[in-house]
């Protein structure tokens, strides 16, 4: 199991809280520039951030879906969440992070903090898949110390480009 806190020489993970919901949908849940290759849709209201965050809190006690919320240290507003699915020995990422807190190099520390804890354990892999047109999130992987595997065809739905499968590429940092 991965812990509840990481620490970082910048950023603080950790477990979600309710009122993280605020901070989420004021500084990106809602702005179409972070949701374009997310799963998911601008939120259009607080409610509905609130009700993912609960799921994420459910999620911790199943010990399947690890979301953390990103703070700055000393800080306790989310920037961001990295959310790291479990399954056998492969630990399955995705991230976001608040537009405010882009180019700074938050996400690739993040990935890379959480990739090392979870190769210190019990996992072997971890691994993340992004748009073919999402070179930010490339550039995040590849600066965490991961290697691009393969490209898959029509392998995820980005509802915010298209309806349809797109191609992603594949990343993972192995043990």
């Amino acid at each position: 199991m991965l812990p509840e806190q990481i620490s970082t020489e910048r950023l603080v993970l950790r477990r979600p809280i309710e009122s993280d919901a605020r901070d989420i949908f004021a500084s990106y849940a809602q702005d179409a520039r972070v949701s374009r290759f997310m799963v998911w849709q601008p939120h259009t209201s607080e409610s509905t951030v609130s009700e993912f965050i609960g799921s994420c809190i459910d999620a911790w006690a199943g010990g399947t879906r690890l979301a953390y919320v990103l703070t700055e240290l000393g800080t306790s507003s989310a920037i961001g969440m990295l959310d790291a699915r479990l399954s056998g020995f492969t630990v399955d990422l995705g991230y976001v992070l608040a537009p405010a807190k882009w180019g700074k190099g938050y996400m690739p520390e993040a990935v890379a903090a959480l990739a090392a804890e979870a190769l210190r354990g019990e996992y072997f892999r971890v691994q993340a898949f992004c748009d073919i047109e999402n070179r930010p999130s490339q550039r995040t992987l590849e600066k965490a110390g991961f290697n691009r595997e393969g490209r898959l065809e029509r392998f995820m739905v980005h509802p915010n480009v298209s309806l349809e499968p797109r191609p992603c590429f594949m990343y993972s940092k192995c043990r």
